[in-house]
């Protein structure tokens, strides 16, 4: 069967690296207040003049020349953001002029911060249809433009940044040896829109909004939600916690992944964590997260690498692969 195999992986963030001492000064917060609550010791913001796709564009031309591709070999480029450049065309267009990728579809998803995952799930079904061979799936995100920055609780947990993981359809045996994605796990519960959403878009009031969120009540669900899809994972491929090389969890708040990899039995040693240098970057930190480990030779080619996410929307999804 068609899998889709990780070929490149890079990552980009922002110059400006703000500390939580910095955000002390202007907030009725401390770095002890915001580390205890979410793990986080500084994270990256994009300059004035950095749009998403300037970020996205970054991460993914580090992607291609580490995997020595040519660009017009690329067929598909997936953006999964929630900040996009303008309210149309899809920020994954500009992506593609910048890239010179005129060979390729490209479009946007909208899934928060299980974007990279929803992404990573659509790009993968097109491969295994057979519609495309070589697809760029880009997690980027400006959130600090849409951050009310007097708003201790949501302001000092999110940052800005931009992953690309470079996928290629490879035949395998389709089997659980197989190099590439192996399953998928998508869920979202409509229900749950008002603890984590933006109070403004164009049909609504005209304007961008601020991020809202009911911290407590997304914690719980955070929890829950993604302990239940990575089991869904796990027993879809028959395998045990024991059997994953590396837990890449999106990068919300270490408290809930501390809790998440408690609840699964997966050892710390195992967990891949950015939240303490990136914070929040939404549909980016898995990626991001990916880049990291792959960077420091941490995650190897034949590893079982699990990931998972949950965001607004309420929206969440897991998804396991060989890398």
């Amino acid at each position: 069967m068609r899998r889709s195999v990780v070929i490149g992986c890079a990552g980009y963030l922002p110059e400006n690296i703000v500390s939580n001492s910095e955000l002390a000064k202007q907030l009725d917060t401390s770095d002890e207040w915001i580390q205890s609550r979410s793990g986080i010791l500084k994270r990256h913001i994009a300059a004035s003049n950095e749009l998403t796709s300037d970020l996205a564009y970054k991460s993914a031309d580090a992607a291609i020349i580490a995997s020595g591709i040519s660009v017009l070999d690329i067929d598909l480029i997936v953006v999964a953001t929630s900040t996009p450049d303008v309210t149309f065309p899809a920020t994954a267009t500009a992506v593609q002029a910048k890239l010179g990728a005129k060979n390729a579809v490209a479009f946007d998803l909208q899934a928060v911060c299980s974007g990279f995952v929803y992404a990573m799930a659509t790009v993968d079904n097109f491969i295994k249809s057979s519609q495309y061979d070589l697809a760029l799936v880009i997690g980027a995100e400006t959130f600090s433009r849409i951050l009310d920055w007097d708003d201790r609780s949501t302001c000092v947990l999110f940052g800005d940044g931009a992953g690309t993981v470079i996928l290629q359809a490879e035949i395998g045996n389709g089997d659980l040896n197989d190099r590439g994605v192996l399953s998928t796990h998508l869920h979202s519960d409509g229900r749950l829109h008002d603890l984590l959403y933006v109070d403004g878009g164009p049909s609504s009031t005209g304007e961008v909004g601020y991020l809202r969120m009911e911290g407590k009540e997304v914690f719980r669900h955070a929890i829950e939600k993604m302990s239940s899809v990575t089991i869904e994972a796990l027993k879809a491929n028959n395998i045990s916690a024991d059997d994953i090389d590396w837990f890449v969890p999106h990068q919300a708040n270490k408290r809930i992944i501390d809790g998440t990899a408690r609840k699964l039995g997966i050892a710390m040693e195992k967990v891949v964590l950015t939240i303490d240098k990136h914070a929040n970057t939404s549909a980016a930190s898995i990626p991001l997260a990916l880049w990291t480990a792959m960077s420091d030779e941490r995650i190897k080619t034949g590893d079982l690498v699990l990931i998972e996410a949950l965001g607004g929307g309420m929206t969440w999804g897991s998804g396991l692969l060989r890398w």
